[in-house]
């Protein structure tokens, strides 16, 4: 963060609902925490601080001359989660660095935003593991543009979809494939899905094809076989509705059976040429045609993933609601744009536990251990030695622990730090008692070895750069 400009900052933890109208977020339904003091105050727990900084920044900065400005802190959220599962993974409360980020036009905005997703990717390379980074939906956080960071991992909640060919990434949000080229000599049978909008006051008529490789029977309750419903959300989002998926068939019926005073909103799949605005609406089954491959090249495959971190280019989604506004060079006031990026620190933990644990313990990457050395001497071997063997190690700049509790055999040290995950141990035991020689383990690289105590800091130094 700091690379790129970024200060460090620190924001309350305890937000006001007043804020949060004024943005046009705050729903009675949301996961907001509430808290109810003696005078009943509309505070919350926040689960993010968009409102607070903008808030902010809006009675501090007032010329284009203070910006750009890039705002970053480390702290706690709170979200009232409906279902909080996998540990660290999904919490009420978690740990979060979030930044934000203000400029005067929207091109210096986007520069912002490139130069924070560089930082992003230095980040999640210097964990030396596999990740994805998708393009995303921004949901309810508001902007136009947005990235995800993930680890592919089974538990993950998110399915994201990606090209077997080019470097297409997508969350299941706003993945799309190559629409199939209509056959004018064709005539596809339709199948046809009646649904209601959310208020339930408007019917929704759904027209696809009916794919060739068949399926399960077309009925409400399998929709989602044949229809990508994030991509019948955003066409339904230019009619000002959105369609209810969380009813089964018997309810739906007695609900369509209901006069209503307007037509059906009718969407079409663009298969079907019976429709001037058809869409490609058609669900996204693995192989898939890439949409930015040439024609029968590229394919898409879902993976399901943790999201770690998110990226927004927001524009002036807060600071027009919030009256964040800059004198520019022509003499006019207008709305600062705006960046909000989040990683998430303590999901991060969980993630990265959840790939690298094994039935022995954890083994962190080098540059999130406790320590990347941890020291272990039998209980037979003379202290001082270990303190040499530690003091080699720290001379050289490593970042070393001495396990030196007493009292504890060291079986049950090695089993601590396979447990803690440690990326490098060095041992004191029966080498060292028979010939002055430590062992050195690093289970991430599968070595173990006994080495002479003068080359002790080489090989931990080896590993540690292999690591």
């Amino acid at each position: 963060m700091h690379h790129i400009g970024a200060s460090k900052t620190s924001l309350s933890s305890i937000s006001t609902e007043a804020l949060w109208r004024q943005s046009g977020r705050y729903s009675s339904n949301s996961e907001l925490l509430r808290i109810s003091d003696r005078r009943d105050s509309g505070f919350l727990l926040s689960p993010t601080h968009e409102e607070e900084i903008t808030s902010l920044v809006a009675g501090m900065v007032h010329s284009y001359k203070d910006l750009p400005l890039r705002l970053y802190q480390v702290g706690r959220k709170y979200r009232d989660e409906k279902r909080p599962r996998g540990g660290l993974l999904r919490a009420k409360e978690f740990m979060m660095k979030d930044l934000y980020t203000f400029d005067s036009t929207p091109s210096a905005a986007l520069e912002t935003y490139d130069a924070v997703r560089a930082a992003y990717t230095a980040i999640f390379d210097a964990l030396k593991l596999p990740y994805l980074v998708a393009d995303a939906d921004s949901g309810n956080m508001g902007g136009s543009l947005s990235h995800e960071y993930h680890f592919a991992s089974p538990k993950g909640e998110d399915i994201i979809w990606s090209c077997n060919t080019c470097s297409y990434t997508a969350n299941e949000e706003l993945a799309s494939k190559r629409p199939t080229p209509v056959d004018p000599t064709a005539q596809p049978r339709p199948l046809v899905f009646n649904g209601i909008s959310t208020d339930h006051k408007t019917h929704i008529r759904i027209v696809v094809p009916e794919p060739a490789s068949g399926g399960p029977p077309a009925t409400w309750d399998n929709i989602s076989h044949y229809i990508n419903l994030h991509a019948l959300k955003r066409a339904l989002s230019h009619h000002n509705t959105a369609l209810d998926t969380s009813i089964s068939s018997a309810a739906l019926t007695p609900l369509l059976a209901k006069p209503t005073s307007s037509p059906p909103i009718q969407i079409h799949d663009q298969a079907l040429r019976s429709h001037p605005q058809a869409l490609d609406i058609t669900a996204l089954h693995p192989a898939s045609p890439c949409p930015t491959c040439p024609p029968h090249t590229g394919t898409l495959h879902p993976r399901k993933a943790i999201e770690v971190a998110h990226t927004f280019h927001l524009g002036t989604r807060y600071s027009a609601p919030l009256n964040a506004l800059v004198s520019l060079p022509n003499s006019t006031r207008a709305p600062m744009h705006m960046g909000c990026h989040g990683i998430g620190i303590s999901r991060i933990i969980g993630a990265v536990a959840s790939l690298l644990s094994s039935s022995n313990g954890l083994a962190w990457p080098r540059v999130i251990a406790p320590f990347e050395t941890i020291i272990l001497a039998a209980p037979n071997v003379d202290a001082q030695a270990a303190e040499e063997v530690y003091d080699a190690l720290s001379g050289e700049g490593g970042d070393v622990v001495l396990d030196d509790r007493e009292g504890k055999s060291l079986g049950w040290k090695l089993k601590d730090a396979d447990l803690i995950g440690y990326p490098i141990v060095v041992v004191l035991g029966r080498g060292w008692r028979e010939g002055g020689m430590v062992e050195v383990q690093c289970r991430g690289l599968g070595v173990r070895r006994d080495v002479g105590v003068g080359d002790v800091s080489g090989v931990v130094g080896g590993l540690l750069e292999r690591l």
